[in-house]
């Protein structure tokens, strides 16, 4: 019996460090034999000391400092902060292609890396703003499965679908099976994105991860060119407008100096910006010609100019395409 209570009283100290002491707010002595009296576990000063001494040995993070002259101490596992937790639920709540069921399971399991009086500050202030959630229920399947055909090197296999009207699935190609290299998985504008290389057209091709159906690995191994290509993949998603399958082209952009916070916010704060001799700002930047390219231009009413292409393929202007 007495073993026993001794078990029980470890995993309640370890549970009240986990949950309720941190490096700013370490528990002293007397709030933690007062918490084991509250569970019918009877601890004096002494036997709390060498508990903790013990705790340290077996290898629970447990640091002693002092509040004082009292000695105190607290759980350090790197937990995440409140600020930190809440952050991670909205990202989650709006990533369109977690499904409502999944959303509800992850932010069950971030509001558990926390403490009780946290959770109840986490829990009150959690607003439920994604009415667009994506019906996908395998997502969470079919990132396994290329996260680990990525790193075997090998080929995917999986089924892609469009939308109907009706929100039921239409799948391409007659429902037959699509092969791919895949490269990597890329965030992107709330949804997840599988990266692949086309050996038939020697270029990436892109595919929704949530319009993927029973992806399975393959034995044949990826080409040597998704291995190159899987290397270079940080210049790739530096490109903005990238998930459509544009051409990579070089544009310098002029536009006035109301739309520079436009500008920072799709091409980062790292972004070069130089006054032009119109006394206009203007920047360089490679982007994927694509409809989110010349959507994001038009919204400017004219604003924001192309000003010159630069290294561009001979039969393909973009000045004269943007026209």
């Amino acid at each position: 019996m007495g073993e026993n209570n001794q078990k029980m009283k470890m995993l309640r100290i370890i549970d009240y460090l986990k949950t309720e002491s941190s490096p700013e707010k370490p528990l002293t002595t007397n709030q933690i034999i007062y918490y084991l009296g509250l569970n019918g576990i009877t601890c004096d000063r002494r036997t709390l000391y060498k508990d903790m001494e013990q705790l340290s040995e077996t290898g629970f993070d447990v640091v002693k400092t002092t509040i004082g002259r009292k000695n105190a101490y607290y759980y350090d596992n790197k937990q995440l902060s409140l600020a930190e937790i809440k952050i991670l639920i909205d990202a989650v709540q709006a990533a369109n292609f977690i499904t409502d069921d999944k959303t509800e399971a992850l932010v069950d399991k971030l509001v558990a890396q926390v403490g009780m009086r946290k959770q109840e500050i986490v829990l009150k202030n959690i607003i439920f703003y994604n009415n667009h959630k994506h019906s996908n229920e395998s997502i969470f399947e079919n990132i396994e499965q290329i996260e680990r055909a990525v790193k075997q090197k090998r080929q995917i296999s999986f089924y892609y679908f469009d939308l109907d009207e009706n929100a039921g699935r239409v799948y391409r190609k007659d429902k037959k099976r699509y092969i791919a290299d895949p490269i990597a998985l890329v965030y992107n504008e709330d949804n997840y994105y599988l990266v692949t290389y086309n050996q038939k057209y020697q270029n990436n091709t892109n595919y929704r991860v949530d319009r993927m159906d029973m992806v399975e690995i393959e034995e044949t191994p990826v080409c040597d060119e998704a291995q190159i290509k899987k290397r270079k993949m940080e210049n790739y998603t530096e490109q903005v407008f990238k998930m459509y399958n544009g051409n990579a082209e070089t544009v310098t952009l002029e536009f006035p100096f109301e739309l520079l916070g436009a500008v920072y916010d799709k091409f980062g704060e790292k972004a070069k910006i130089q006054r032009s001799e119109s006394d206009k700002l203007k920047i360089e930047v490679t982007v994927q010609i694509s409809p989110p390219f010349w959507g994001w231009l038009f919204q400017f009413g004219g604003k924001m100019k192309i000003v010159s292409p630069n290294d561009l393929k001979p039969d393909f202007d973009v000045k004269e395409f943007y026209k």
